[in-house]
């Protein structure tokens, strides 16, 4: 067994190219037959952890499947979609890795990944629809589901009561009639991140989404998030960003809970946060303070998000056998209940759910049922780039909330037309 393995403190990205791809299954060709090379990210947070799991993993695996070399290695997130299409392209790399909904698109129309339907098997009906869904182009799976994420909403009791609310606001028509109330008693009312650096996953989409609309047409070849949805969307935030209700820290605001309006008591709900936020609440606030909710509902429906991380396969492994036996052996309920602890996460498995003694667990399991991964296209990360702009442009008052989606809508149109 090689382990491979790096502690996350050690700084990976001084690894040149060469090592990286030297470590894939490309270049051994004297161990096509028995060597699988992994390569995964730090899914858990602590170090020794993730180190301590991973090294379970492979020897869980191995005792497993005689003969099989399992080399489990520990990439960094930065710079990872760069690395590893780098890795794709030169026909090297891993023979699994740790992929995410957003980065299937591309890497199955370049052919760089291949479907593993016959990895998943008979486990398949067992996993929640919406996150094979996630995982899948054209009817094929394209990663096995490992663990699941979860957002949902977050209240500050002590700012609530302080402004005579009993029940912690969990629509839109709710979080209007609270913010006069709110801002009465000193406390803005929605917590919302508009840096550029922020992800929309976790503050304009989800809005946009419980409003009934969608990123991208059906065909994924025209943006679709200036539809009436779309503006109605970013029209409430405008108007609580104007009044108040909404932090100007926001503009600032990269999906952060520590050193951020909510987390200084400043503002009194987030709509996207974490188990993680919710301990760290605990720890900033007070545990009787911290109040975990349903997801947001808003005029169209009640949604939050969440995705799966799934393992795909390489297409050009030359150990397609033995990638397809590791994946099989981590979609078994007894690694996805480990998955799950070591983590922090929840199971993508209806018939597995993870042990946690966390006081918010039940919320979060319930707010699974309403998670939503985004829209799957491989111009998902660039339309981000181009949207949120426009955003700041609406809140700041330089621009109407059509004006600001339409500006936005013609340049992702000609983004998209690029890649077609």
């Amino acid at each position: 067994m090689k382990t491979g393995f790096k502690r996350a403190t050690v700084p990976l990205a001084l690894l040149t190219l060469t090592t990286l791809t030297a470590a894939g299954c490309g270049g051994d060709s004297g161990a096509e037959s028995k060597k699988v090379t992994v390569w995964m990210y730090p899914v858990i947070m602590d170090p020794k952890a993730n180190a301590a799991y991973w090294d379970g993993i492979e020897k869980g695996f191995e005792a497993k499947e005689k003969g099989v070399d399992l080399s489990i290695e520990q990439l960094p997130w930065e710079n990872r979609d760069q690395k590893l299409a780098t890795a794709f392209g030169s026909g090297k790399g891993p023979d699994v890795v740790l992929l995410g909904p957003d980065q299937i698109p591309q890497y199955q129309a370049n052919g760089a990944i291949q479907p593993v339907d016959r990895a998943i098997g008979e486990a398949r009906d067992a996993f929640r629809p919406n996150a094979l869904e996630a995982m899948s182009q054209d009817g094929k799976v394209y990663a096995a589901p490992i663990y699941h994420t979860v957002t949902s909403t977050l209240y500050n009791k002590k700012l609530l009561e302080k402004a005579g609310i009993t029940e912690p606001p969990s629509t839109w028509d709710a979080i209007r009639a609270a913010a006069p109330k709110l801002k009465q008693a000193g406390a803005s009312t929605l917590d919302y991140s508009a840096s550029n650096e922020a992800s929309l996953n976790m503050s304009f989409y989800p809005l946009l989404w419980q409003a009934g609309g969608k990123v991208f047409d059906d065909g994924g070849r025209k943006a679709a998030f200036n539809g009436p949805e779309g503006v109605e969307a970013l029209t409430f935030l405008v108007d609580l960003y104007k009044s108040g209700a909404v932090p100007k820290s926001a503009m600032n605001n990269a999906n952060l809970f520590t050193d951020q309006a909510l987390g200084k008591q400043q503002v009194a709900m987030g709509y996207t946060n974490t188990p993680a936020d919710a301990v760290l609440a605990e720890k900033a606030w007070g545990k009787g303070n911290v109040i975990v909710g349903p997801a947001l509902t808003g005029p169209g429906k009640q949604v939050c998000f969440g995705m799966p991380g799934g393992l795909g396969i390489n297409a050009r492994s030359k150990n397609v056998a033995g990638a397809e036996k590791f994946i099989a052996y981590m979609v078994q309920p007894a690694q996805i209940e480990s998955m799950g602890k070591a983590g922090g996460f929840f199971s993508p498995r209806t018939d597995v759910t993870v042990p946690n003694d966390s006081t918010y667990a039940k919320e979060y399991q319930e707010a699974l049922n309403h998670t939503y991964p985004g829209e799957p296209n491989p111009a998902a990360r660039q339309l981000m780039a181009l949207i949120s702009p426009e955003i700041q442009a609406a809140l700041t008052g330089k621009k109407s909330p059509k004006a600001a989606l339409d500006a936005a809508a013609a340049e992702a149109d000609e983004l998209l037309a690029r890649q077609r």
